[in-house]
């Protein structure tokens, strides 16, 4: 295939970085201004503030560069252990792997299963150790190309020690986060297809009373259920696991058209409210179904670990919760639980204003939990980087 017709990857696959610089030793004065990791260094080690400044001073300048993708040989690692050993888990082993290098626990038979399908165990593990401090590293800059010193070279290796407890935090939200964003890139192209629901369901209420209520409603479902199905696939569910879910998925699904369908009646008949609050369930029950049952999905997981002794016992209740925790490193999963809770208002809002024989008002309303959730799949970098460098900002009170 000719070149131009190849679309070349917006992201370089070995991670792509930024570096904050500090140069000149006047800088040191002005902590407000600074790299949030030299603030922590000047906070908890005051002696180095002297030291920094007078290296700054020598015609050097100190750069602190943080990667902002993992790296895609990194994510591949990850993917293939939590696959082909960890039950589809990611937060039972991979923080303790990259803090501590404390390796998960890989049976035989998990290494005959990646073995099958192509894949190393142990070389995923060396990739991951290998590559976990590269996500943040304090770097002399030679500005005036005068030559750096083996005593500098040293004064940075201690400084990059000193920034270790950051450096690897950082890492495992990095992995985590871009781990969750590569899940739902499937998702979100099936969330964008939702465009087309409006006009149809345009067409089909203005030549078919109530059939485009049923129409905006159920789309959403369907397409949001394949977007849900693409994600658990993304984490590694196989097609047999997740076809079980159509013995309760379907009754739902045709509650949900029934209930739909009878919205019409409701406002026909003045009651505007609950003709509100039905349309706005009606859109939401299957994905709210499937929210729940990829939760149970990760418990009977949780389960299979501890059998396995992989990981510690647990009782029920932390079961649950670990497999909500790891379920929720899905960013799609909020938005969906939030647009979900909203679609019942959005439901009343559009039929007390009229507005419930409108296609696209009805698309938009069928649509609230799949809206919610592609913006919060969209802002989740932009909000878990402003999470992440706030808690980042408290790391010195807390641990000092």
């Amino acid at each position: 295939m000719p070149n131009y017709f190849i679309r070349s990857s917006r992201s370089s696959p070995i991670g792509s970085y930024r570096i904050e610089v500090l140069s000149l030793p006047e800088e040191c004065d002005w902590d407000n201004f600074l790299p949030l990791e030299i603030r922590y260094i000047f906070k908890t080690y005051p002696e180095y503030r002297e030291k920094i400044r007078t290296i700054l001073g020598k015609g050097k300048a100190i750069g602190v560069r943080t990667m902002l993708r993992t790296p895609e040989n990194v994510l591949r690692a990850v993917h293939a252990i939590s696959v082909y050993s960890q039950h589809n888990y990611i937060i039972t082993w991979l923080p303790t792997l990259l803090r501590d290098k404390h390796l998960p626990h890989i049976t035989p038979e998990d290494y005959k299963r990646a073995q099958a399908h192509g894949e190393d165990l142990d070389e995923a593990i060396k990739t991951i150790e290998k590559d976990r401090l590269r996500f943040k590293r304090l770097v002399l800059i030679d500005e005036e190309n005068i030559g750096i010193q083996s005593e500098e070279q040293r004064f940075m290796t201690e400084l990059s020690e000193l920034i270790y407890p950051l450096a690897i935090d950082y890492s495992v939200f990095r992995v985590i986060a871009d781990n969750a964003r590569e899940r739902t890139k499937v998702a979100q192209t099936i969330i964008k297809a939702l465009l087309v629901v409006g006009p149809v369901a345009h067409i089909l209420e203005k030549f078919a009373a109530g059939i485009g209520k049923v129409f905006a409603a159920s789309a959403d479902d369907l397409l949001g259920e394949s977007a849900e199905l693409m994600a658990l696939r993304g984490s590694g569910f196989g097609w047999k696991e997740l076809a079980k879910r159509s013995r309760i998925l379907i009754p739902v699904f045709v509650l949900a058209t029934w209930g739909a369908f009878s919205v019409h009646g409701l406002l026909e008949h003045g009651n505007l409210i609950w003709g509100g609050i039905v349309f706005g369930l009606s859109a939401v029950a299957l994905s709210l179904t499937t929210a729940i049952q990829s939760i149970f999905m990760y418990r009977a997981n949780i389960q299979k670990l501890v059998q396995e002794k992989k990981i510690p016992q647990m009782n029920k209740r932390a079961c649950i919760k670990t497999a909500i925790i790891q379920d929720f490193t899905n960013p799609a999963r909020l938005g969906l639980l939030l647009g979900a809770s909203l679609a019942p208002i959005a439901g009343i809002i559009g039929a007390l204003s009229g507005l419930m024989s409108n296609g696209w008002i009805l698309a938009a309303i069928g649509s609230t939990e799949s809206i919610v959730a592609g913006l919060t799949v969209t802002f989740a970098g932009t909000i878990n980087e402003w999470r992440f460098r706030r808690k980042l900002k408290q790391f010195p009170l807390r641990r000092f």
